[in-house]
């Protein structure tokens, strides 16, 4: 009986044993083990093994970023206004043993410090400057946090402004004033357009009186090309009638010359004409001295100045 006792007891010692001695890590966090009280090495995430009694996991951290909200803090601008600021700060551990060496608490130096560099930064900004200086403040702080939580194993990820709040009454003021001016903009846009309405109109008149114009003057031009080439026209028909004439002409004087019709016989021709006509009832008959001296070496003339035919 005793012996099975005993047994029982051994058992049970080394299920102990055994529970103390493996420890396992999640994903993402790290154990910090102390061998008698000094630093001894890093649980990683899986199954580790320790020696109990021994080995002592003192703490673990969390290895994903982490959020720090910083209580809103009320500090004076540097034209002497009270404004209340709320900030969030994101970290992440680095460096487990310094984290847990290095102080006390992180979380709480990071907001203590932020605290602290809120005031200074905001000490130095007028109202206006921190209402719009969101981007600013967060750089500073957060380039204060990096020179001190470097020694802490804690990186800075990121810093937030998530709200500014002045007094009640300057906040209405500012509601006011941004009224004012959201009118004033209005104002200034709706003229800007009217304005823009009528230099669209007269430039869109401008423009048509120039068109019409220079149509005017296009269908001008036009016209009195189309009546210069019609006179050209006109004038080169003449011509080429008067060509053909002249043509005609000449081709008839060559085909009488061709024929052996000289000027004598031409002359002789014409008095034959005029024997004819002296015949009719005119009774006077008038010749140049030219024709007749050529009538008379053809003594065609005997014949037309028969007495009582002709005279001189």
């Amino acid at each position: 009986m005793a012996g099975l006792v005993i047994a029982i007891v051994v058992l049970l010692l080394a299920v102990v044993f055994i529970a103390l001695s493996l420890k396992i890590v999640p994903q993402q966090q790290v154990g910090v083990v102390e061998r008698l009280g000094k630093f001894n090495r890093l649980l990683t995430p899986g199954i580790n093994l320790l020696i109990p009694v021994i080995d002592y996991v003192r703490v673990y951290h969390d290895l994903r970023i982490q959020q720090a909200n910083v209580p809103p803090q009320t500090v004076i601008t540097k034209d002497n206004v009270q404004v209340q600021i709320d900030t969030i700060i994101f970290h992440q551990v680095v460096a487990p043993d310094q984290a847990t060496y290095g102080i006390s608490d992180y979380v709480n130096g990071v907001r203590n410090i932020t605290t602290a560099t809120l005031r200074q930064i905001i000490g130095k900004m007028e109202l206006d400057e921190t209402l719009s200086g969101r981007e600013k403040i967060s750089t500073d702080i957060r380039l204060a946090l990096d020179e001190a939580t470097e020694k802490w194993g804690v990186r800075i990820e990121r810093v937030e402004v998530l709200d500014i709040r002045p007094p009640v009454d300057i906040q209405e003021a500012m509601d006011k004033q941004m009224k004012a001016e959201r009118n004033k903009r209005a104002m200034v846009l709706a003229a800007e357009a009217a304005k823009q309405d009528m230099i669209l109109r007269a430039e869109g008149d401008k423009q048509s009186k120039i068109l019409k114009a220079e149509g005017d003057k296009e269908a001008r031009i036009r016209e009195a090309e189309g009546l210069r080439q019609a006179q050209e026209l006109e004038a080169l028909g003449k011509a080429k009638a008067i060509q053909a004439v002249a043509e005609a002409e000449k081709t008839r004087v060559e085909l009488l010359r061709a024929a052996g019709l000289d000027e004598n016989v031409l002359a002789y021709r014409s008095f034959e004409a005029l024997s004819e006509i002296a015949k009719g009832p005119a009774n006077k008959v008038f010749l140049p001295v030219k024709a007749v001296e050529t009538m008379g070496s053809v003594g065609a003339i005997g014949e037309l100045f028969k007495p009582g035919k002709a005279e001189g």
